[in-house]
């Protein structure tokens, strides 16, 4: 993989097509196997010093409000049920009314004095390790195009995620586990689009664990075993490679168009080699009753997103690049604010201050990125008499650990929380800097395909270096 990611990796097989060599024997297959795996999934230099080595995606699926949670604003508790006192935006989801004060108070926590809603008492006690960027703003209204937009820098096409891009640009820790692994992701707005590996590599793909439709507690990791005892596998991976090299003896030296093929074959002998890791890995057993406790894993409302979140520590120490929970399809209250919100925050407050608390124990929050959030924000402005309608132009996410200022508040929206303001950041500003944070160039970390160079960031992004510790 050559160091500024320009130009496609040479595969094994193209290596040694070109140097007129072949392969001597069914016997070599394990070895070209690992060989495959190195080259493929392979670390490979960062372009300058990174401050973190991995990340843990906490997605929060369906928009949660940014001016009920994190973003403090007292004149919309003041001008509540006024008519919004600027233009709403041209195009809009749907049509909200006057402004709608948040029925939640906010109070100051720790040193850093930030401002956090009664919804997230828990980790209002880990405020002083959070980052916040208050100013995000997006382009698509709509769940499918914003939950793309912020997954793969695209709102309108096919592209890779950003997981499937970290993977590619840095390769993996651990040649027994996937470099990308997603628990119980969303099985809608986008769905499999939304960890893709795209035209990227297909090892880069993100591996499921479950999906939404299934308690995290049943999630399994699908067709990573075949029930065979592991010798018989072995020897139907062997036939099954000896096959795929007749078939590339066959086609000759074009063996660009057989990337599919490169992919599948190392997909099964990763399968193979994840059955003596990922059960392990994924056995909480082990895990103290005090550690199940902090993640909320002993309470029937915490317990699901507790067990991802615990998942997620676990993954990043075996070495795993980037790690995805997911809280889907929640947050999407165009009506009854006060119960879904709350319901919703009840059942991850505590999973993501306990991973937070975790991590920093462990030793591995400063070099692992916590990044939390949704697609988009939601208005301040009231639909159906105590909902939110869908706001991409001004949202709250945050940031902990990997390098990023502990305790500090990046950007604003204006009074009312609407419209990003000051210090805006666009989602590709978002990637640049998660992407500067893992020692990755975003305009250097390209693939070319359909006749031109590929990037996360396509042609814009800002690395935003203020938020750096």
């Amino acid at each position: 993989m050559l160091c500024n990611h320009r130009h496609n990796p040479m595969s094994r097989r193209e290596a040694l097509a070109g140097l007129c060599a072949g392969f001597g024997s069914i016997a070599l297959a394990g070895l070209l196997a690992r060989q495959a795996n190195a080259s493929q999934g392979a670390m490979a230099a960062p372009h300058f010093r990174p401050r973190a080595k991995r990340v843990i995606f906490l997605f929060m699926h369906g928009g949660p409000s940014q001016v009920d949670t994190f973003d403090y604003k007292p004149l919309l508790a003041r001008d509540s049920g006024k008519p919004l006192p600027f233009a709403k935006p041209r195009v809009q989801f749907a049509e909200t009314g006057n402004l709608l004060a948040s029925p939640w108070k906010f109070r100051q926590y720790g040193q850093s004095g930030a401002w956090v809603s009664d919804l997230f008492p828990h980790v209002a006690g880990v405020v002083d390790d959070l980052c916040f960027i208050k100013s995000l703003h997006g382009s698509n209204p709509a769940h499918g195009g914003a939950l793309l937009k912020i997954h793969t820098g695209t709102d309108t096409f096919i592209r890779p995620s950003m997981g499937s891009w970290v993977s590619y640009g840095l390769g993996t820790e651990n040649d027994d586990l996937p470099a990308f692994i997603t628990i119980c992701p969303t099985l809608g707005h986008g769905g499999v689009n939304n960890f893709s590996s795209s035209f990227l590599p297909a090892w880069t793909h993100g591996t499921p664990i479950g999906h939404a439709g299934i308690p995290a507690s049943q999630a399994e990791i699908e067709h990573m075993t075949a029930g065979l005892p592991r010798d018989v596998q072995r020897r139907q991976l062997d036939f099954l490679q000896e096959l795929n090299e007749r078939h590339i003896e066959r086609i000759g030296a074009d063996l660009a168009r057989d990337s599919f093929l490169e992919g599948r074959i190392a997909s099964f002998e990763l399968a193979y080699r994840m059955q003596a890791t990922a059960p392990a890995v994924m056995d909480l057993a082990g895990e103290s009753e005090a550690t199940k406790k902090l993640y909320g894993i002993d309470e029937k409302k915490t317990e699901n997103f507790g067990r991802q979140c615990l998942l997620a520590r676990r993954f990043a120490q075996a070495g795993v690049r980037f790690i995805q929970c997911t809280h889907s399809y929640k947050w999407d209250q165009h009506g009854d604010l006060r119960n879904g919100h709350a319901t919703n925050a009840a059942e991850v407050d505590k999973p993501i201050a306990g991973l937070i608390r975790d991590l920093k124990s462990h030793g591995l929050l400063e070099d692992t990125l916590v990044l939390w959030g949704g697609e988009f924000g939601r208005t301040p402005t009231a639909q159906g008499g105590d909902g939110r309608d869908h706001n991409p132009h001004g949202f709250t996410m945050f940031m902990a650990g990997g390098g990023v200022k502990p305790g500090f508040s990046y950007g604003e929206t204006d009074d009312y929380g609407y419209y990003a303001a000051v210090d805006k950041c666009d989602v590709h500003d978002l990637h640049a800097t998660i992407l500067a944070l893992m020692g990755i160039d975003h305009e250097l970390l390209t693939y070319h395909y359909g006749g031109r160079d590929h990037r996360l960031t396509d042609v814009h992004g800002k690395v935003v270096r203020t938020i750096f510790a």
